[in-house]
This record gives C-alpha cells, sequence and structure tokens, in this order.
C-alpha cells in the first residue's frame, strides 16, 4: 500500500515525470525542482503563465535552510509549517535557476499531508508543487476533478477526497504569506488560513503588515 505508492510516485519523479497528488488543501501536480525540463513540462500542462512562480514542497521544516534565506525565528516556522501555509522568503543558490528565474523569491509549502511529506523526503531535492487544474479554473478536491490533466500526468495518487467538496472556503488553497522582509510580512493570498496565520505573526512575533 503506503510504501509502494510513495515508491512509485518517487520513481516517476526522478524519471522526469509529473505526479498529481493530494494536499492538505487541495490537488497538487508536483515535479522535481531542480529538474528545468519537468517544471517547463508543468508550466505546459496548465497552460499556465511564465512569469507565475511555483512553490517548492518540502518533507520537514528543517530543509528549508538549504533552499532559502530565513530571516525569522525557527519557533515561528514551526508555529506555521506543517500546514496549509505557504511562507515567501529570499531563495538560496541551492535552488533551480530555471525555477522562477524572474524573482528573487520563492514560495515554500510544508504540508500537513503524511503522503505527501514521505513522498517529498524520498525525492533528493525539493518538489515543484502547483494544484491540479488548468490555469484559471477552480481548484480540485478529488482525482476525478481533473480528468481532463490525467493523459498528460506519469501517476495519479487518489487519496480519495480532500475537505467538503461542497464548501467554497475548501478550495481556497493555502495562505500566501511574504516573510522576506525582516519584521514584517504581506498577504499575498488569503487561502484558507488567514486569520489564524495573521493571529501568529501579530501577536506572537509582533510581525506588522508590510503595508502600515
Amino acid at each position: 500500500g503506503w510504501g509502494e505508492a510513495v515508491a512509485a510516485a518517487a520513481a516517476a519523479l526522478q524519471a522526469g515525470g509529473l505526479v498529481a497528488v493530494p494536499t492538505d488543501t487541495v490537488y497538487g501536480v508536483a515535479c522535481l525542482a531542480q529538474d528545468s525540463a519537468a517544471v517547463r513540462s508543468i508550466y505546459s500542462l496548465k497552460g499556465r503563465n511564465g512569469a507565475k512562480p511555483l512553490a517548492i514542497c518540502l518533507g520537514d521544516v528543517e530543509r528549508l535552510y538549504r533552499y532559502c534565506r530565513v530571516n525569522v525565528p525557527d519557533e515561528l516556522l514551526r508555529d506555521l509549517l506543517p500546514g496549509p501555509v505557504t511562507l515567501v522568503l529570499e531563495r538560496s543558490e541551492e535552488l533551480n535557476k530555471d525555477l522562477n528565474p524572474f524573482t528573487s523569491l520563492v514560495g515554500v509549502r510544508v504540508p500537513d499531508h503524511p503522503f505527501l511529506r514521505d513522498l517529498a523526503r524520498a525525492c533528493p531535492g525539493p518538489l515543484a508543487l502547483t494544484s491540479a487544474n488548468l490555469s484559471s479554473r477552480g481548484s480540485t478536491l478529488s482525482v476525478l476533478e481533473f480528468q481532463d490533466l490525467w493523459p498528460q500526468l506519469s501517476l495519479v495518487v487518489d487519496g480519495g477526497p480532500i475537505g467538503d467538496i461542497q464548501s467554497p472556503e475548501c478550495r481556497l488553497g493555502s495562505t500566501v504569506v511574504d516573510l522576506s522582509v525582516s519584521g514584517k510580512f504581506s498577504i499575498i493570498r488569503p487561502g484558507c488560513a488567514l486569520a489564524p496565520t495573521v493571529e501568529i505573526l501579530k501577536k506572537k512575533y509582533g510581525l506588522v503588515p508590510e503595508s502600515s
């Protein structure tokens, strides 16, 4: 079961493939972030604007330090991750130059989803992760909702329905917050965890919204 699915997905990714995976928010499509051809394939699959960045996904908070320059306390990272939050930080030299070459920042996810974390740990570098849908279409909460993408994927991991398919809130995806400026934060996408994220950043760590 589980171990075989992780191994099969890791093998597909290492062969340059695209794999659909369940996350703690919506279904995603992943590839190896350090594989430039696979990164190009994700943009092509989604019909995504090449200037829209991809996030990276890691299995553990510690691994973040290799690919990002972190200017917030480690405890802050661990208060938000693993969880439905994408933290935008300065990228390090370790990250593939072909991934989001137009920006010095990168969004990082450590999803609160055991399969995806195991898969990320089984791969040599970070995963590039985006939602499993065509650009500008709604995000997906079951594998049947992105059937049109199946023929272009190496593997589809069916983790069952995510959240409540009837609830619009469940389709919001992760809350995206820019922490690249010391002492400040800015919300790039409200997502599904806005209120608790802002509460932690303001009340516990004294960060101020960037506009203020």
